[in-house]
């Protein structure tokens, strides 16, 4: 023990962050505890009507304090004494306005209930328009195509979008707005006490993927591009940053006030933040050509390549390919699915309406017998569902779903697309939908390694990491079964903060590399799913019929 050393990986996710203390000799995950935000899971500030989905950094800040002192409370004082480095993972592209001391707009009075002051979370499509403009103004300006690296798409869910479209429709954020900073950037320079946003650390990962930024340009898009997209980004180029950092580099230590209020030595080092399933791709022990899928509430899939043998290709319709974001020194390629385990909990959400309203009308049951009710079922469903899903075999004939319910990531983004349902019967019954929505994410799932295949990048294997890949076989297997390979499934139930601790194992010199702190850190995998034949060459058919109908809708 006297020689062991600790680093503290922090995921930051949609609804919680966690706390991950963990043993860099042996991988041993020692501590953990989970900070879900208040204020979000009351929904506040948030308008899924129109797709409006806005954080508070007051959460954030909470669930940093709470969630690191609750981990510290479970190990011995020789752990917390030897703890060497903490780094930090993030959703993503999440930015916020800042003024000119890096102080985030809604920690100020004046705009502390104001949602354009707070953190536009990955998942925000109030600015389709604005990347529709990028889009457009970057083939046609007569400059360079400066989405030629984000896969010669601009997405909704990302940074210039978001800050454009903030800009346009709140005048007080635009005219206190000194700058703008992603969360995975914010949290270490919290962490450090140096916010100043001129100054502060950019994560090579958020920059590369979200914000266009890359070596060949000398960093973002131009001022001329920006100016004529729109003129109310003049001069915030300047007021941004130019260079970034990947997830190894060091970015400070802990400030006097932040070793306090953790119970921490002041000597631990803060490591560059980056996004929550980059970092989860390392935790679940990524390696070259093998795609890496985060699968929760979406995915998000990830490919390393070395750079000397995929560096100078361009792959269309991904979310970016970029040096050194995943892994220093390797090429990281991104794709993903706006909703997957959101499709399923919108279902159970449509199919439990009769229970939580209809339900209020029947005199015969006391409230408590309401809400009781109401629990029991909400808590089953899934299961049920999955149970009864599970005896329906594939078919031609059966119901079919496109998955684009939050739009399209990848391939080829389009966030004005819709979700749907097609070969409905008076015979078609609840577990046959579930099926046929399951089914249609494991489509997505497909298209997007065809994607990468057909632009001319190898997939040697597939990973699965996440909720969805931890608790859903039934999910698994279908997805085993459209893809046609075998997924090995990552044994860590944290992969994302254990990547992070990997990173802050790095970040603190305890090991040379990310490869090496895999090799001592990793957990290994825990199950492998292999395709049934059978059912794959089903699967064949009714994935072409998939392709064929979304095609149909993106037309019309």
């Amino acid at each position: 023990m006297n020689q062991s050393k600790f680093t503290i990986g922090l995921d930051y996710g949609t609804d919680s962050v966690r706390a991950l203390i963990v043993n860099t000799s042996t991988g041993e995950e020692v501590a953990t505890s989970v900070y879900y935000y208040p204020r979000w899971k009351e929904g506040k500030f948030c308008n899924p009507a129109i797709n409006q989905f806005r954080q508070h950094p007051l959460d954030y800040l909470g669930g940093l304090e709470e969630s690191v002192k609750q981990a510290l409370s479970n190990v011995s004082d020789e752990v917390r004494n030897n703890i060497v480095a903490i780094s930090v993972d993030t959703t993503g592209s999440t930015p916020i306005a800042v003024n000119r001391e890096g102080v985030p707009l809604s920690l100020l009075p004046e705009f502390q209930d104001n949602p354009n002051a707070m953190f536009v979370l990955w998942k925000d499509h109030t600015a389709i328009a604005e990347a529709e403009e990028i889009n457009a103004l970057s083939r046609s300006w007569g400059g360079v195509d400066y989405t030629c690296f984000e896969g010669g798409i601009y997405s909704s869910e990302w940074f210039w979008a978001k800050i454009l479209h903030i800009l346009r429709i709140d005048e007080k954020v635009r005219d206190a707005a000194f700058s703008w900073v992603e969360h995975c950037d914010w949290i270490p320079a919290v962490l450090t006490s140096d916010s100043d946003p001129l100054k502060l650390i950019r994560s090579r990962c958020a920059a590369g993927h979200k914000a266009m930024w890359h070596k060949d340009f000398g960093g973002l898009p131009s001022e001329e591009f920006l100016v004529k997209l729109d003129p109310l980004l003049k001069g915030l180029r300047d007021r941004l940053f130019t260079d970034t950092y990947e997830c190894d580099y060091k970015v400070g230590e802990l400030s006097t006030e932040w070793a306090s209020k953790l119970g921490l030595p002041k000597n631990v080092v803060v490591g560059a933040g980056s996004f929550d399933a980059h970092l989860g791709a390392v935790g679940g022990e990524v390696r070259p050509y093998f795609l890496s899928k985060v699968m929760g509430t979406s995915t998000c899939d990830m490919l390393i390549a070395p750079m000397d043998e995929v560096g100078d290709k361009l792959v269309a319709g991904i979310c970016g390919q970029v040096d050194g974001s995943i892994v220093p020194g390797m090429l990281g390629m991104e794709a993903g699915q706006s909703a997957f385990g959101d499709i399923y909990a919108w279902y159970k959400k449509l199919l439990l309406w009769p229970i939580e309203h209809s339900l209020n009308g029947l005199s015969n049951f006391t409230d408590e017998q309401k809400k009781d009710i109401t629990q029991q079922v909400s808590e089953r469903l899934i299961a049920d569902l999955t149970e009864a899903a599970g005896k329906v075999e594939p078919s031609v004939s059966a119901p079919m779903a496109i998955d684009w319910m939050n739009g399209r990531r990848t391939p080829d983004a389009n966030q004005n697309l819709k979700g749907a349902i097609i070969g409905l019967t008076l015979g078609t019954d609840a577990p046959m939908i579930y099926r046929a929505l399951v089914e249609a994410t494991a489509f997505g799932s497909r298209a997007i390694s065809d994607r990468f295949k057909r632009e001319g990048v190898r997939i040697d294997g597939v990973i699965a990491l996440g909720g969805v890949a931890k608790k859903s076989p039934f999910v698994m297997q279908i997805v085993c079964d459209v893809m046609n390979v075998p997924i090995k499934v990552a044994r860590s139930e944290q992969t994302c903060a254990l990547g992070s601790a990997m990173a802050a194992s790095v970040v603190a010199g305890i090991h040379p590399s990310l490869e090496q702190a895999q090799l001592k850190m990793g957990g290994g995998f825990e199950k492998e799913y292999l395709p049934d034949q059978t059912r794959a060459t089903i699967y064949e058919e009714i994935y072409r019929k998939y392709l064929e109908l979304g095609s149909f809708l993106e037309r019309n």
